[in-house]
């Protein structure tokens, strides 16, 4: 076989051998490219379909990988993710322009387009080698023999297919268990839960806020500083307060796994387990505290389309964005400060007369790309939210600030004090009549911006001592900033804690299973700390 004959059929072997080695399996070449050759030689037209469809799929679900596991540190789950990728593109729209967002689709397309069309050709040729199905299985054979000294011992790529399927039919399985540990709630008929308190609730969920917050040098210095501040100034008007950690199902993003981890007391740790839940009737925290007699609530401020699964989360009112009242420009993704999000439930639902508000609000002040950071305003200044224009103009680009990881990390560190600083301004606020404050982290930061502390969330309770004192049952320390050996708590035991934590004189606690409902183990955490 001549060299010009022999070329375009190595130059194809290498387009196979790259959807092989592409990064999310093995990086070497294994056994399975001069086997790959030889069926595409012997098998002829019959062979090209199936060959060239499978690595393409293969290259496909590797790069989904990657990005996956830059942004919320896990592989991607074909079963459980799919529903992802329109709010990941409405992500990109939001932060860097539709333009943005368009591209990325069309890069996306592009890119599954290419990678396919490559191999189709090139799995063409070595169907019908110009040399013959001789010499095709004999230069198969040289180029096993070549790369013979740097193959793994393994067929890597079909231990890793059948590792991703493996995963989706486990998904698939645990969502039967999931619907049975649904179905079978402990809590159903509790009488008395939730009724010690005698005020408003507020459930806030901190964007991104982790234990890196305290684990990070970069961020602990900043952060503990605030909230030592913070434990001195609430203490003096009269609050107490607690902390602890909890472990969230999800890193990087997808908050609303988180939310609905916390109130339905279920691990939901992936898409195809949140539709399960809200398939499955499963009484939540909210549908709880509306059995009990508050009026519920959920203050949305990233909400800018439809939101029927709402319905099945116990809300009697959803305030999403439309519904805030904000006239200012969005600050990038971020619709609004989390000041006027705070502003805008004491306006909308606070201090009205009848049953106490029990309410979920979510701050996405802290929510990627972090730029442009807000400041705090005197509360009578916030109004509509037009005294933040000059703000939501001001600073570094989204482009600018992701251009160096350094920069990143330095705009999230003040996002995130931003936010505690809202918070902590918000319970000064009501010192005289307090509401009791749940605050808390619904994930860490993807893993390259928060390298520390692995799912684990920081969550403090702020209000009147003799309510803040029942979370001392479940390992909280007094103060803001948790003790460093505090063990995380699994969110998904936190709505039976706290209806049984804050339940009427009288009502026996009920020991409930940790991993109830949970499709998978809680990940381990990492628990070293910077000292206070």
């Amino acid at each position: 076989m001549t060299m010009r004959r022999a070329l375009p059929l190595l130059i194809a072997a290498l387009a196979i051998q790259l959807a092989l080695t592409l990064p999310g399996a093995a990086m070497r070449p294994t056994p399975e490219l001069p086997l790959l050759l030889l069926a595409l030689v012997l098998g002829g037209g019959m062979a090209r379909l199936p060959v060239a469809a499978a690595l393409t799929l293969l290259a496909v679900q590797k790069l989904a990988d990657l990005g996956m596991v830059a942004a919320l540190g896990r592989p991607f789950n074909i079963a459980a993710d799919l529903p992802l990728l329109d709010a990941a593109v409405r992500l990109l729209a939001g932060s860097f322009g539709g333009l943005a967002g368009l591209g990325a689709v069309l890069a996306a397309a592009l890119a599954a387009l290419g990678i396919g069309g490559a191999l189709w050709w090139a799995t063409g040729l070595w169907t019908r080698p110009a040399t013959g199905r001789r010499a095709g299985i004999a230069l198969a054979a040289a180029v096993g023999l070549a790369l013979l000294p740097a193959m793994t011992p393994r067929l890597e790529n079909l231990r890793y297919a059948s590792q991703r399927a493996g995963l989706a039919a486990a998904t698939v399985a645990a969502l039967r268990d999931f619907r049975a540990a649904a179905a079978q709630d402990p809590m159903a008929e509790r009488p008395g839960l939730l009724g010690a308190i005698d005020r408003d609730v507020l459930v806030i969920f901190v964007e991104s806020y982790g234990r890196a917050s305290f684990a990070t040098p970069l961020y602990a210095e900043t952060h503990r500083a605030t909230l030592r501040r913070a434990e001195a100034d609430l203490a003096r008007a009269g609050l107490a307060m607690r902390s602890g950690y909890l472990v969230s199902p999800t890193q990087g993003g997808q908050s609303w796994l988180a939310h609905a981890t916390f109130a339905s007391g279920l691990w939901i740790g992936d898409q195809a387990l949140y539709q399960a839940m809200l398939a499955s009737g499963r009484q939540g925290l909210f549908h709880h505290a509306r059995r009990a007699g508050f009026r519920t609530a959920a203050v949305m401020p990233a909400i800018t389309r439809p939101w029927p699964e709402a319905a099945q989360m116990g809300f009697d009112r959803i305030l999403a964005a439309p519904d805030l009242g904000y006239r200012g420009p969005p600050f990038n993704w971020v619709t609004m400060p989390d000041q006027f999000t705070l502003a805008a439930a004491d306006r909308l639902l606070r201090g009205q007369d009848g049953a106490p508000l029990f309410a979920q609000v979510a701050l996405i002040s802290s929510h990627a790309p972090w730029v442009p950071v807000p400041r705090l305003i005197g509360w009578d200044e916030v109004g509509d939210g037009s005294a933040f224009a000059a703000m939501a103009a001001a600073g570094e680009s989204p482009q600018e600030v992701w251009r160096d990881r350094d920069n990143i990390r330095r705009h999230y560190r003040d996002a995130i004090d931003y936010a505690l600083q809202t918070v902590i301004a918000y319970a000064l606020r009501h010192a005289d009549e307090p509401p009791l404050i749940l605050v808390l982290g619904d994930h860490q930061a993807a893993q390259g911006i928060a390298p520390d502390g692995g799912r684990d969330v920081p969550m403090h309770v702020i209000g009147p001592a003799a309510l803040v004192e029942r979370s001392a049952a479940w390992g909280f320390a007094p103060g803001l900033v948790p003790p460093p050996d505090s063990a995380a708590i699994p969110m998904d035991r936190m709505r039976d804690l706290i209806l049984q934590g804050f339940a009427a004189p009288g009502i026996a606690p009920m020991e409930r299973p940790a991993a109830q409902g949970r499709s998978s183990p809680s990940p381990t955490t990492t628990r070293t700390e910077v000292p206070s």
